[in-house]
């Protein structure tokens, strides 16, 4: 009989915004498979703005989801979009712990999980789990996606003191720590020089095969190649913005390329997919002049970004210095695309420092155009010769979240292991 755990996220289906979902949801779908059957305890759809009820549809079937009672404070306490700060610590979902913790009671009573484990962002997450664990002793394993204290975030003075204990509560308390990238794990090394280092750990995002299949299955069939030259067409799938994502230099860049003769619309086309405002995002391409080259695009659902990302000629990133301890989970999906990838990132980054393991030199600094005009353009004449380097089958595989899955049920039966052997033995 599968062992039991009890999964603490906010973000899951039908939200539709956190990429954080496909962590969650990938460890429901594959635990099983690792001897660990999973239950996931989230929000009410209610709190999310933006939902995707497809997403709905990939849930396994049987297996228990509750979901809490859950308000958004400032759209659900607030008046116009402003609402008392004191009603949103540690975030904006604390409604969620009122209804989480007695439905997490309800559930370790029912079904007796051998382990809890919570993932943050959102950080109400890690605080309904810290309760259930005081309350019942249950083991808990603790998920960081993102370190919760950066140097710029939470800005905030209350929330973030509020953000430091709960960290340090959920270091003290947990029976393991998981991060998603090195860098992140040993920030936290370094923050908690007097815990002990095998309490940490690294389980990095991945992808999901089933997604890829599904995809791959989608895809019609691609006609015969035409004579002479033909475009080559490049992707990037997900949110851009100012702070971290900024693509400014980047299509600096293409105008550059452009008016060298170097880039032009007959020979490369750049689709920014789902970059966020997209109407802003077309005022700044057509600012630049490269509205011919690059294409701003709307969101898609999830099966035709990857069937997008599949068909492509080749995958760019954008990750700047305000994120280098973390790595973007698209990283993994455009591993299993096997397309060559242009990396625009800062070069000390963790983002970098994984693409260089994997192989790829494409990479450039993302505040710097003339530094971006030389790899961009050497990538898009490699793509073309197709010389181009790809993810290897090996690391293919080692990056599918179902090993993964595999790694965190390691974790657990770790944790429940060292919570029993903690617990005073009777002397009968």
């Amino acid at each position: 009989m599968n062992k039991r755990v009890l999964l603490i996220a906010f973000h899951f289906p039908p939200e539709a915004i956190s990429s954080g979902i496909q962590r969650t949801l990938s460890f429901f779908k594959h635990l099983g498979k690792h001897g660990w059957e999973p239950m996931v305890l989230s929000a009410h759809p209610r709190v999310y703005r933006q939902q995707n009820p497809s997403q709905l549809s990939s849930l396994p079937t049987g297996q228990v989801v509750r979901r809490a009672f859950a308000l958004d404070t400032k759209y659900h306490m607030g008046i116009k979009g402003r609402y008392l700060g004191l009603l949103a610590l540690p975030d904006r979902w604390v409604s969620w712990f009122f209804g989480a913790v007695p439905a997490g009671l309800s559930l370790i009573r029912t079904y007796r999980p051998q382990v809890i484990w919570s993932t943050f962002p959102i950080s109400t997450a890690h605080l309904i789990a810290l309760t259930l664990h005081r309350l019942t002793g249950l083991p808990w394993v603790a998920d960081f996606r993102d370190p919760m204290i950066q140097p710029s975030y939470p800005s905030a003075g209350m929330q973030r003191r509020v953000y430091q204990w709960i960290e340090r509560q959920t270091i003290h308390r947990c029976q393991a720590a998981v991060f998603t990238t090195h860098s992140a794990m040993n920030s936290y090394l370094e923050r908690y020089p007097h815990v002990s280092p095998s309490k940490f750990n690294v389980i990095e995002n991945g992808y999901d095969e089933d997604g890829f299949g599904a995809a791959i299955a989608s895809i019609p069939p691609l006609p015969a190649p035409a004579p002479g030259p033909r475009r080559l067409t490049f992707v990037h799938s997900g949110v851009l913005y100012q702070d971290g994502r900024d693509p400014s230099e980047f299509l600096r860049a293409v105008a550059m390329l452009k008016k060298s003769g170097k880039a032009d619309a007959a020979r490369v086309r750049m689709i920014l997919r789902a970059p966020g405002n997209v109407e802003t995002m077309a005022n700044l391409v057509a600012y630049h002049g490269v509205a011919d080259i690059v294409e701003v695009a709307p969101p898609v659902p999830y099966r035709e970004a990857l069937a997008e990302m599949l068909a492509s000629d080749g995958l760019l990133v954008f990750q700047g210095t305000p994120f280098n301890t973390q790595i973007p989970a698209k990283i993994y999906e455009y591993f299993r695309a096997g397309k060559p990838i242009l990396g625009l990132v800062d070069t000390a980054g963790e983002t970098a420092r994984v693409l260089r393991a994997a192989g790829f030199s494409s990479l450039a600094s993302m505040d710097r155009a003339e530094e971006i005009v030389e790899v961009m353009g050497r990538f898009i004449d490699e793509v073309e010769r197709g010389e181009a380097h790809v993810a290897s089958p090996e690391l293919v595989s080692a990056s599918s979240r179902a090993r993964r899955a595999g790694q965190l049920a390691e974790v657990f039966a770790q944790a429940a292991l060292t919570n029993a052997d903690s617990r005073p033995k009777s002397n009968n």
